[in-house]
């Protein structure tokens, strides 16, 4: 439940709420029959698509909070410039309410993996070794290190600011960052080239579209130093996991992957089974701090709007192509 007891009641005391009380979430035909006479939708994991047949039917509607990250699975190019635009309705998401959860899991990760603690844990575990003579001491930690980060997204830039109290340089790559920004950001903006090359971590949290699918290819892990680092918590879809598992078969890089390309990856993928790929089932995103800011920013949104007040998180949909 992404609303804490605290902004439930308050979202209870603001407004007058019909809720989902079945066991399962609604169909569109379902949410299409239910909608007439309402101004307001809250969405969230699960939803179904919002049809044509849906906005024909919401006389009132106003907004949608949506009450997770990407709406384009709920929402189609076709509907949006049909209804979303032309009626002036609000759409709104969560996506820096996750990003608390997703770059904490980010860090946490880089640190795990830096500092070799699974293999450890497994040794003690499984081997009964006490500091296994196998396992290298002078590891590269966050701190000294140069940080490789694809996209100053909403995630991105959470990570950018965790990362503020370690002694790192930065570089980012994202071809829609302004030299401005990224110095207000206390970052090197630079190109997917060099990012690679140079980092000793690079953290991929870009949005998986048509352009970016397959972005980190063959050319670019290539370019990954000996003993580097790459992690995604973003979609799996962003690498290609052939030239992956390629180039995890030489030893040389470690791989970090919340997420995977298909998802979950088959139980026979060579992936799963290789000593410098750790893999996460997709709980970046999960932990209850990020969940209730979820609620509140939500229920922020809401009150805005409805008080003619600027609603922050509100998507722009000329950028649609390039949102997640």
């Amino acid at each position: 439940m992404v609303f804490s007891a605290k902004t439930l009641g308050r979202l209870k005391h603001r407004f007058d709420l019909a809720f989902n009380l079945k066991d399962i979430s609604y169909t569109s035909e379902e949410v299409a029959n239910l909608i007439a006479g309402y101004d307001g939708l809250i969405t969230g994991w699960g939803s179904p698509q919002l049809t044509a047949s849906f906005f024909q039917r919401a006389d009132r509607l106003r907004i949608v909070a949506h009450s997770a990250g990407s709406v384009k699975f709920m929402l189609s190019k076709e509907v949006i410039e049909r209804y979303i635009l032309p009626r002036r309705i609000c759409v709104c998401n969560a996506n820096k309410a996750i990003a608390h959860n997703v770059a904490e899991a980010t860090l946490g990760l880089l640190i795990m993996a830096s500092r070799r603690f699974v293999d450890h844990v497994s040794s003690i575990r499984d081997r009964l070794t006490w500091r296994d003579p196998g396992l290298p001491l002078d590891v590269s930690t966050i701190n000294g290190s140069t940080i490789g980060i694809v996209s100053a997204s909403a995630v991105g830039r959470e990570v950018i600011r965790l990362l503020s109290p370690f002694d790192v340089r930065i570089l980012v790559y994202d071809p829609y960052l302004q030299k401005k920004e990224a110095q207000g950001l206390n970052v090197e903006k630079t190109d997917l080239r060099r990012l690679f090359s140079v980092s000793d971590f690079v953290t991929i949290h870009a949005p998986l579209t048509s352009d970016t699918r397959h972005m980190i290819n063959r050319k670019y892990l290539g370019l990954l130093k000996d003993g580097a680092i790459l992690l995604n918590t973003s979609r799996g879809g962003l690498i290609d996991h052939n030239a992956l598992l390629e180039e995890c078969k030489t030893g040389r890089i470690m791989a970090v992957l919340d997420v995977t390309d298909p998802e979950p990856l088959p139980p026979d993928s060579p992936l799963r089974g290789m000593a410098n790929v750790i893999i996460t089932p997709h709980i970046a995103g999960l932990g209850l701090y990020g969940y209730h800011k979820i609620g509140e920013v939500i229920l922020g949104a809401l009150e805005n709007y409805f008080a003619g007040r600027k609603v922050e998180n509100a998507i722009d949909f000329t950028k649609y192509e390039i949102i997640a």
